[in-house]
Formats: C-alpha cells, structure tokens, sequence
C-alpha cells in the first residue's frame, strides 16, 4: 500500500513539472504570437504602465506595449524596448504621462539625460527667473504649466512730480517651474519665492531690466484667452470706481497758473457819488487742460468791443 503511495506521489510530480515547463513555453512564445496575430492595420507602441510623474526615470517594468491604427499613432512614438531605451541608457519623463499613454520623443529626455527645465523649453525661446510673493503670484494660485500675464508698476516723473503707474510688460507666459518644482503635473497651491517663465530672448531682457526699476506681479489667465494687442498704462488718477479715465500719457509742460490782474483801490467819500474808475483791461482768458497729471495752459482772446 505505502509502495502505492510514493508511486502515485512521484507520478505527480512528474506531471507538476511538466506543467511548469508547458506553462514557461506557452509564456515565452505569447508575445511574437500576439505580434502575428495583430489585426491587420495596426502596430505595437509603447505606452505607460503605471503613472509617470516628473522626473521619473523610465525602466522596462514600467512600460508596455499596445495595438494602435496606424493612422493614429502620434509622432515621435517608440515601438520596442531596444528602441526606448538604447543599450539601457537612462530616459526620464519631462512631463506627467498617465497610464496607457503613448509615451513620446517630446515628453521624455534624450539618452542618458536628466530632467531639467532646457529639456522643455521651446525653440529659440529663454528661462528667466522673476522674484515673487504671495500677493504677486495670484495668492500662490499659480502652478507650473500655467500661463500669466507680467505686470510691472513703477515710478516715473512727469508734470514735476513722481507718480506711480502700471503697464502690461508682457501677455500669454508659460511658466515653467516656481522655486524648484517643475512639476506641471501639480495640484496644490504653494507659495514660492521665484517663478521661471519662458520667454523670447528680447523679453527676457525686458524682465531683467524691469526688476531694477520697478515691482513685477503676476496675473493669471485663462489658457484660452487671446493675446490682447492694445494694452493701457495705468496712473494714479484711475484708481476709482468705473471707466478707465485715459492713464498716464508721459511726461508734459509743468503746469504753470495765469498771471491774474493787479487788484484795484476805489476811494469812498460820503455825500458824494464814487467816481468811476476806467475798468483795467481785461486780461487774456486761459483755459488749463489736463492729460493725467500733465496741465498745459492755453490762452483764449476776447472779442473788441
């Protein structure tokens, strides 16, 4: 009876290993049989397993391979391993890639390259860093990826006197990291003490400069609001209610008041009628007109009679 036993057990045996093996073959051999048995009019691309936050380096177990028509697979797609990673040369995400997303040239850096902020810049285009707070940065509102307009208020001098104004610097920035979070795929808001815009290199001159003559504030836009072409300077005098009263329009003549006329003695002597007193001649009327804070005077002839 215990003969039986150890007959049966080892013929179980016998039968679990070659399970295992017909398991390992059937496994090996799926992966060229799915790629013939494709249906005809698509191909295999590479697309993310599990979420790709920033920064985040891309390895084998983390990618994989989906049917796409071919007339809908985007550019800059990878279709093997060997093509995503090269000799295993190291490949980080530049942006947020969700899973099942094709995983593309444009979101992620070049061979054995790091995620940093020249990887996403535009063509032709800069990185500037502006110095920021809380109340300049739309309440700490403002996160990477975001588009803003820059504000610059300043003091300039104009009919004698400093005065304060403000003017659109410039309109639709990308802002690509606050302080050293580049993450566009962020959510919370935070305060930062630097905000790192993409610029054109002539703008990029325009933010340095602006820095050392006045404030910069950030103002945050809908990314689908078009670019404004005309845009107003603000002055003092429009800080109130209602319609924009026309702002400040550079500096002018110094306001200077009329002369006015020389003022004139009449005697009186009781029990006799004043005598009169040829009126002085009148002089030139003026007529002060304001732009802003800049007076200009004119002057306005009377009629002979």
């Amino acid at each position: 009876m215990q003969q039986r036993s150890m007959i049966a057990l080892g013929f179980a045996i016998v039968l679990g290993l070659v399970a295992v093996y017909l398991v390992n073959v059937f496994l090996t051999s799926a992966q060229p049989q799915q790629a013939e048995n494709a249906p005809q009019g698509t191909t295999k691309v590479a697309v993310a397993r599990v979420p790709l936050d920033f920064g985040t380096e891309i390895t084998p177990d983390k990618v994989r391979f989906v049917d796409l028509p071919q007339s809908a697979i985007p550019q800059g797609t990878y279709y093997s391993i060997p093509m995503l990673l090269p000799m295993n040369k190291r490949r980080v995400a530049l942006r947020a890639i969700a899973v099942n997303e094709p995983i593309l040239k444009s979101n992620i850096s070049g061979e054995g390259g790091r995620a940093s902020i020249a990887t996403v810049l535009r063509p032709d285009m800069r990185a500037a860093a502006v110095r920021i707070s809380d109340v300049s940065s739309a309440g700490g509102f403002i996160l990477p990826g975001d588009t803003v307009d820059v504000l610059v208020t300043r003091s300039v001098e104009g009919g004698g006197a400093n005065t304060q104004i403000a003017d659109v610097l410039l309109q639709n920035v990308r802002v690509l990291a606050l302080d050293l979070n580049a993450n566009n795929s962020s959510e919370q808001p935070a305060v930062a003490k630097t905000a790192t815009l993409e610029v054109s290199q002539l703008n990029a001159q325009k933010l340095a400069l602006a820095q050392t003559v006045g404030q910069i504030v950030l103002a945050l836009r809908n990314t689908g609001d078009e670019t404004n072409p005309v845009v107003e300077t603000v002055g003092v005098e429009d800080l109130r209610d209602g319609a924009y009263a026309g702002g400040y329009r550079g500096p002018g003549p110094a306001y200077r008041p009329a002369p006015s006329a020389a003022p004139q003695t009449v005697s009186y002597n009781p029990g006799r009628a004043p005598a009169r007193v040829a009126p002085a001649p009148k002089p030139e009327a003026t007529v002060q007109v304001f732009r802003g804070v800049a007076g200009s005077v004119y002057e306005v002839r009377h009629n002979a009679r």
